[in-house]
């Protein structure tokens, strides 16, 4: 195994790597940064996108473009012109929160949550925008949304609040884009101060969950037992996603400033973006979004 850094731009608090099979290219966003960027599998052309709000994921479209959750509702972006325009502000009533992690559905629809900006109160929710833009609320009473994803077949959907110390699993629908019987997927080690954030599926169906504050990577097997342990060089990771022409180079974001004062520091590579290699497994192809 081998951990390097790919793309060193100190994203304030870098988030959601997305690796597109179909261009070859790596997206990531720093939420507090507001920005979106994007580059070659070695981490070389890196373009950037200014976005008009805080971000908490993205997904790219069928059509082309994006789909974002800024704090002010759900977005398009236009790559061409870097123009957003509004979709739909799911909490227009709730100054506290934000929309934050969220991803695409094997049906092509884009699941995301909403959290708690102080990360103190279960405020947030869990919401669905499907391919018509219709929006469905899926859950709520959250603190922190975070590593939506689906097990390869898409009949598993896995969700964190990220301090409610686990990971559940729901039964999802790809029918209807229906969850049902909320359970607890796995119990967070949160013994050196770290809590659940992003998550991606692999190819065995085992979920990887960067355990931020940690400087861990841990991989669960789909009974929920840890099965593996990566220590990263920095404390701050938040997101992990397969990609790579073989779907087998582990992408991991990480933060140079935490966004509240009682979260710790770290050190130089901070704010980073890590390529781990040599890990013998690959991921699965994410859907773009139908709308």
């Amino acid at each position: 195994m081998r951990i390097e850094v790919l793309v060193d731009v100190k994203t304030i608090l870098g988030e959601g790597p997305l690796w597109d099979v179909e261009e070859q290219r790596l997206y990531w966003i720093d939420s507090f940064g507001c920005n979106v960027f994007r580059a070659t599998v070695d981490g070389c052309e890196v373009r950037a996108w200014d976005v008009p709000a805080k971000i908490g994921s993205m997904a790219l479209r069928k059509q082309g473009g994006a789909v974002l959750s800024l704090q002010t509702g759900f977005h398009f972006l236009d790559f061409e012109t870097g123009e957003t325009r509004l979709i739909v502000d799911p909490e227009p009533d709730k100054p506290t929160t934000r929309l934050n992690d969220g991803k695409v559905d094997r049906r092509g629809r884009f699941v995301a949550g909403s959290m708690d900006m102080m990360e103190a109160g279960p405020n947030g929710a869990l919401y669905r925008l499907d391919a018509d833009l219709s929006l469905h609320k899926l859950d709520d009473g959250i603190i922190v949304s975070n590593g939506p994803c689906w097990s390869p077949d898409g009949t598993v959907f896995y969700f964190a609040d990220t301090w409610s110390g686990e990971i559940w699993a729901y039964d999802y629908d790809q029918d209807t884009g229906s969850v049902s019987n909320r359970r607890t997927f796995a119990k967070v080690d949160r013994s050196g101060g770290g809590a659940a954030d992003g998550s991606t599926v692999d190819a065995e169906g085992y979920l990887w969950n960067a355990l931020v504050y940690d400087g861990k990577i841990v991989r669960y097997a789909p009974d929920g037992s840890v099965d593996r342990v990566i220590d990263m060089p920095v404390k701050k990771v938040t997101s992990v996603m397969f990609g790579g022409p073989d779907l087998d180079i582990l992408f991991v974001t990480s933060m140079a400033k935490p966004p509240l004062p009682r979260f710790p520091g770290d050190g130089r590579q901070r704010g980073s973006l890590f390529a781990v290699h040599g890990l013998g497994v690959r991921g699965v192809p994410e859907p773009r979004f139908a709308g």
